[in-house]
C-alpha cells in the first residue's frame, strides 16, 4: 500500500514545519536562554530582532501555505458545487479548515509578541 501526497498537503505541512520552527528559534534563541535573572527583567535587543524575525515568519509562512491550500480547495469545491449544488456547505467548511492554518500562524505570531514587547 503507497501513501500518496499531494503538492498542497506538501506545502500544508511544510509551511507548518516552518511555523513551529519560526517559533522555536524564538524561545530557543541564544539571547532569550541567557541568564534567568536578566531575561526576567528585560530582553535584550538582539532577542527583540530574533523575536521579531519569529513572529514574521510565523505568519509570513502558515498565511501562505493557507493560500495554496485554499486555491487548490476552492477550486475543487467551485467545480464540485457546479456539478452538484447540494454539497455548498461541505465545500465551505473545507474551504475554512484550509484557512484556518493562517489563523493558528497569526494566533502563534501575536503569542511571540506579547512574549517580545
Amino acid at each position: 500500500m503507497t501513501i500518496r501526497i499531494n503538492k498542497y498537503t506538501a506545502w500544508l505541512v511544510t509551511a507548518s514545519t516552518f511555523s513551529v520552527l519560526a517559533t522555536l528559534l524564538f524561545w530557543w534563541s541564544p539571547a532569550a536562554a541567557s541568564d534567568a535573572a536578566a531575561a526576567a527583567t528585560a530582553i535584550a535587543p538582539d532577542a527583540m530582532n530574533w523575536g521579531f524575525i519569529a513572529a514574521a515568519l510565523a505568519t509570513g509562512l502558515s498565511s501562505l501555505g493557507a493560500g495554496i491550500a485554499v486555491a487548490g480547495v476552492g477550486s475543487a469545491a467551485i467545480g464540485a458545487i457546479a456539478e452538484k449544488p447540494e454539497l455548498l456547505g461541505r465545500s465551505l467548511i473545507f474551504v475554512g479548515l484550509a484557512e484556518g492554518i493562517a489563523i493558528y500562524g497569526l494566533i502563534v505570531s501575536i503569542l511571540i509578541l506579547n512574549r517580545v514587547l
